[in-house]
């Protein structure tokens, strides 16, 4: 999801540039002004709250400013991303923001801020009033409102160049220009974002099978913790004896060494465009851990997606697999089949519970050929890399 705030003072080419934006990219276009005046004419709560407050010469707080930002990104669900229009105004509100974003699992993609001289923002409102007529396009007014804007935004500008995401643009050249530059910027953020997928289904539903296959297609790292555990005893690294010992002794292994292995997986992998996991999450602390680990490196879970097999067709599979090279040590009888499907049921499920609850679950039907369960996949992996665009 690329979202975006853009700043400038008064005469900076704001309303022009984000015209750009919203079309360029399909973005969502947020104005906290818009949002109050559409909340008043239909009378909702909010609505009513915000406009007695106005009424009364008051501000609107951020309490309901967040409210309504919150709601109309929720309500947007299918959007590639929001331009913030007037939020944050002050270094508060970017604290809100960032609160609010973590808590829908995005974040704020950049910061545009257009840069324009006092004198020439004086001049092109002052070239701008005598063609308007507005009364407000006079040098004192104009001068004041350039005064309040540089006040309250320069706390927030420092706010997220320390956290690295401002981007200064010369707002003086040609509009042509500046939106070359501007989506110059984009075009940066895009590369940095990564589709990381989530592949949830029982045993036996073929996660194993498409996510490779999707890895391939959509040049993704595909990562499986069981496959890196086995490699690391392969190898016969210190972690793989570890890791043998505990299989031998009929032992868990636990988090400690998986995070480890997925750590390095993250930090070595440099030219993927993200990453598809299979096996894990496989429990509450795990999901927890995943979502730390992808956020320490600036990333988070884009989608999540589970593959759906009738029960009796998922224990007809793996027994059908139980006959062949591809064996796992739980298919050998129908009641390992049985346990297997039951832990799965137990410790797994609560975290496709949890992830549709904060992200929401894509559910693909996982009967049919492995082309048209492949087809469905990709359809969905293809959707979400044109929300990221």
């Amino acid at each position: 999801m690329l979202n975006i705030a853009l700043f400038g003072p008064p005469g900076a080419g704001k309303g022009t540039q984000s015209e750009f934006l919203i079309q360029r990219y399909d973005l969502f276009y947020i104005s906290t002004g818009d949002m109050l005046r559409k909340e008043i004419a239909a009378g909702t709560a909010l609505g009513h709250e915000a406009q007695g407050i106005i009424a009364s010469g008051g501000l609107v707080p951020d309490e309901i400013i967040v409210q309504l930002i919150e709601k109309t990104i929720i309500e947007h669900p299918d959007s590639n991303g929001f331009l913030f229009d007037g939020f944050p105004r002050t270094y508060v509100q970017a604290y809100i923001l960032e609160g609010l974003m973590l808590k829908l699992n995005t974040s704020l993609s950049c910061l545009i801020s257009l840069n324009v001289p006092e004198d020439e923002s004086v001049a092109r409102l002052l070239k701008r009033g005598a063609t308007s007529g507005r009364s407000d396009d006079n040098e004192t007014v104009i001068r004041n409102r350039l005064r309040e804007y540089s006040e309250k935004t320069v706390p927030v500008l420092r706010f997220y160049e320390e956290r690295g995401i401002c981007r200064t643009i010369d707002g003086t050249a040609s509009v042509e220009t500046v939106q070359q530059r501007i989506a110059e910027v984009i075009a940066a953020e895009l590369q940095k974002k990564l589709l990381n997928i989530v592949l949830f289904g029982y045993p036996g539903s073929g996660r194993g099978s498409q996510g490779k296959a999707l890895a391939e297609k959509f040049g993704l790292e595909y990562i499986a913790t069981g496959a890196m555990l086995g490699k690391e005893i392969e190898q016969r690294t210190p972690v793989g004896q570890k890791v043998l010992e505990l299989y031998e002794n009929g032992s868990l292994v636990p988090d400690e060494i998986v995070v480890q292995l997925l750590e390095r997986r993250l930090a070595e992998t440099k030219h993927a465009k993200g990453f598809i996991f299979k096996g894990y999450p496989r429990t509450l602390v795990q999901s927890y851990i995943l979502d730390g680990l992808l956020r320490k490196h600036g990333s988070s879970i884009s989608m999540i997606i589970e593959i759906e097999v009738p029960p009796l067709e998922l224990i007809h599979r793996l027994d059908l697999r139980s006959k062949t090279d591809r064996c796992m040590p739980y298919d050998n009888s129908t009641s390992k089949i049985v346990t297997r499907l039951k832990e799965h049921e137990e410790k797994t499920v609560p975290v496709i519970a949890k992830y549709n609850q904060l992200h929401g679950v894509t559910k693909i039907d996982g009967m049919g050929t492995f082309d048209e369960v492949f087809a469905r996949l990709a359809a969905e992996v293809e959707h979400g890399f044109k929300r990221m665009r």
